[in-house]
């Protein structure tokens, strides 16, 4: 088997587990405050990190690590609106709503950084806020404590990429993954401490919904990612990746008991299909180097 080959098995694998982990946090909040799992699971995916990519560290310089706060930032505020919007909402909703983050980053991008966006970019916008609509049952069922915290998750995600591409572009990318998983999970962290939500991890749910995000989706996933874009089609990759809210809906439906009609299930082919758009156009796919679950 090509190694690229490999990487592209390997990237579906990884977006198996990143549409998993929506109904498996979604298990686990029921039973751990949102934080405190937050905290528990990047502080062992940022020493994972930090330990494989140690070498990387002291190469950051105070540059570095200013931007790796910043993608920290970013990173922080998405997952706690994703993991709070799941309380909320179904996790197959919470999946599809996650993946517009693809459909923003161009957009972020040209309206706050003034990078160009073509004429697909805002058709592919125009499109998912139908697909949204659509998704939520043509408006009735959306809920902004719910689907609306996911959809800032998902402008928080376009966010950290495009701080992302501007500190990969001058200081080691292991080093920053180390750093910003660091701050997420401090963070997280001191965010539970002072709503006096730290607990201790109770439950086989609870417990396997840590690993796999921890050391699965977080580090692992890195880790995947990275070989996958030294080794695979990056075309390919990111149209792999775009797999990601079909399968939380998969898992969403199997595991979770989602069940959507006729008129959701044609949102949420609107918002699959406006991201598989965005990704499939070069210029207006955005570099990704980490992954955004």
């Amino acid at each position: 088997m090509s190694r690229a080959r490999a990487a592209e098995l390997a990237l579906i694998g990884i977006a198996a587990v990143w549409g998993l982990t929506f109904t498996m946090v979604q298990d686990a909040i029921e039973r751990l405050p949102v934080s405190a799992f937050l905290a528990y699971r990047f502080l062992p995916a940022a020493l994972v990190v930090a330990v494989i990519f140690r070498a990387d560290l002291p190469r950051l310089g105070r540059s570095g690590w200013a931007a790796g706060v910043l993608m920290g930032a970013f990173l922080t505020a998405g997952y706690l609106f994703q993991t709070f919007g799941l309380e909320e909402t179904s996790a197959s909703n919470a999946g599809f709503i996650t993946g517009l983050f693809v459909v923003f980053t161009p957009l972020l991008g040209a309206l706050v950084l003034r990078q160009h966006a073509g004429r697909t970019a805002w058709l592919a916008a125009g499109a998912s806020a139908l697909g949204l609509f659509l998704l939520s049952g043509a408006g009735d069922r959306f809920t902004v404590a719910g689907d609306g915290l996911v959809l800032l998750c998902a402008l928080a995600f376009s966010a950290h990429i495009l701080a992302t591409d501007r500190g990969v572009a001058a200081f080691p990318v292991g080093g920053l993954v180390a750093v910003q998983l660091g701050v997420c999970g401090l963070a997280c962290l001191a965010i539970a401490g002072a709503a006096g939500d730290l607990q201790a991890p109770r439950g086989a749910e609870v417990w396997s919904a840590l690993v796999v995000t921890a050391f699965v989706a977080s580090a692992l996933g890195f880790l995947v990612q990275t070989y996958a874009q030294r080794h695979a089609n990056p075309a390919r990759t990111a149209l792999i990746l775009a797999s990601e809210p079909a399968f939380a809906g998969l898992f969403g439906y199997a595991l979770a008991g989602d069940r959507l009609g006729p008129v959701e299930w044609t949102g949420a082919a609107v918002i699959v299909a406006a991201i598989v758009a965005v990704d499939a156009v070069p210029r207006l796919r955005p570099k990704t180097p980490l992954p955004e679950r």
